[in-house]
């Protein structure tokens, strides 16, 4: 007898979304998760225990290729890093799924089309309840509307709009998976970076784990960590975990884009003597993380917002930079209050309180390329993550270009600051699908190349990074796995 029918290793966005897409199938799933549940205290809506203090980050550190240890940002807990994430819920562009010649090279495209993932997009948008309107952005695709009105801009952000719109852009809202009146109802804070404790964000754990679990035939197991998959001849035969060896006939990998390239990596055996689902030796390679800066549009005005983040500009999306090349994305940041701003950059309060007080802060993000020298390994029981950040002069453009306006709509003083390593911006793409073996890790449904009854399903199996949050891209394709896996024995 097997422990269930399918497991499957990890409960963020991916896993949890497959989870809920195999509900009321009638198949026995298994959810292992290392970390546990997240439960309300005081620190999770204290900025100072959050940006400061650090009080949810892991012990765990990686390595950098030079040895140097480094805490990678990564949490591990029931939802895994969408408990933190900013509820964006943006669909990949259209043409992101086809080959795009950027400054810093051209990416490879995908082996499906946007009008395969659209249902699964939708479907997606439903199950977190995502909120937005269509239709204002220039770069959006086909789309037949969201089910729940946009989140409101505050007033501050209302006139940054008109005034962006005046300035010949078209500002719209950020597609929103959250519940303002629930969120704002545990304490007035944004939640960009706090941890959902109240249901506020419809994060991998409150919408797609809550609904999966309504199935008693899906079970959650936490505090276990999978140490070693088994194979034998082609098949995965079960899991080596701290609480014993698990079985089931399909096993799914959805640890994330650098714990599951890890743990194929360190389930080496003298068949495959460099991981497993490896022939390709694509595994831990094209690792990507967004390129992005914070920036902030200083002026005398007081920025009053609690949230902040409703708003973003894809004007230079597909285009702007030279010859035309595509920039990325433009985003708000949720509210970086003054004990954030101190937090994070040192500054002796009364002077972050005055920055602060009159920012309004942007996250710019653009595109990091598929590069087989960035990658993920091993070594030992370290993970070493050799990230090469690639299209870094079209991130300076799109800096530079957003700097540029801000100006010219009000903000005479403008900073920005890159972020590191250290920040998780959307990694991905380390078991990236392809329609080839010789030169990717899964087939278009996720099915490893190599083993038939093993699959992946997270950031990993993205060929590439695009400029927008992945959360939906990863959930869109979870939800079509998951109708894969019921109609495949």
């Amino acid at each position: 007898m097997t422990d269930a029918d399918i497991i499957i290793v990890g409960s963020g966005m991916g896993g949890a979304t497959l989870a809920a897409g195999l509900a009321g199938s009638g198949l026995r799933v298994l959810i292992l998760e290392r970390g546990q549940l997240l439960h309300d205290s005081p620190e999770a809506r204290d900025p100072v225990a959050i940006f400061r203090d650090g009080h949810y980050r892991p012990d765990e550190t990686w390595l950098t290729p030079d040895g140097a240890r480094f805490s990678p940002g990564n949490y591990a807990c029931v939802g895994g890093n969408s408990k933190f994430y900013g509820a964006v819920m943006l669909r990949y562009r259209e043409a992101d799924f086809a080959p795009i010649q950027h400054i810093g090279g051209t990416t490879p495209g995908w082996p499906v089309s946007y009008d395969a993932l659209a249902p699964f997009y939708a479907r997606a948008e439903q199950l977190f309840r995502v909120r937005g309107q269509s239709g204002m952005d220039p770069t959006d695709p086909p789309h037949d509307g969201y089910g729940f009105p946009p989140v409101p801009h505050e007033p501050e952000i209302s006139d940054l709009a008109v005034r962006l719109t005046k300035a010949g852009l078209h500002p719209s809202p950020l597609p929103l998976a959250v519940d303002l009146e629930r969120w704002l109802s545990r304490a007035q804070t944004p939640w960009d970076a706090f941890p959902d404790t109240n249901g506020g964000k419809l994060d991998a754990e409150s919408a797609a784990l809550v609904t999966a679990l309504e199935d008693p035939n899906v079970i959650l197991r936490t505090g276990v960590e999978v140490r070693r998959i088994e194979v034998e001849g082609d098949r995965v035969t079960g899991l080596l975990t701290s609480a014993g060896r698990l079985t089931a006939p399909r096993i799914v990998l959805a640890a994330g884009a650098v714990r599951t390239a890890a743990l194929l990596l360190r389930s080496a055996d003298e068949a495959h003597p460099t991981g497993l689902a490896n022939r390709s030796d694509q595994v831990g390679r094209n690792f990507m993380n967004h390129n992005a800066s914070a920036v902030l549009g200083l002026s005398g005005r007081r920025n009053r917002s609690v949230y902040q983040k409703t708003l973003q500009i894809n004007d230079w999306y597909l285009t702007g930079g030279p010859d035309g090349a595509p920039l990325g994305n433009v985003q708000l940041l949720g509210r970086v209050s003054a004990p954030i701003l101190a937090a994070q950059t040192g500054l002796p309060m009364p002077l972050a309180r005055l920055i602060a007080g009159r920012a309004i802060d942007f996250y710019a993000m653009s595109e990091d390329l598929p590069n087989p020298d960035s990658r993920v390994s091993v070594r030992g029981d370290d993970i070493v993550l050799d990230w090469k950040r690639s299209n870094w002069k079209a991130h300076l453009a799109l800096v530079a270009k957003l700097k540029a306006t801000l100006k010219r709509v009000g903000f005479p003083v403008v900073l920005s600051k890159a972020f590191d390593r250290r920040t998780p911006s959307h990694q991905c793409g380390t078991a990236r699908i392809g329609d080839d073996p010789a030169t990717s890790v899964c087939d278009p449904m996720g099915r490893t190349h190599d083993h038939p009854n093993l699959y992946i399903c997270d950031a990993s199996l993205l060929p590439t990074s695009a400029a927008v949050n992945p959360s939906l891209t990863i959930a869109a394709l979870a939800l079509r796995q998951a109708d894969h896996l019921k109609e495949t024995p």
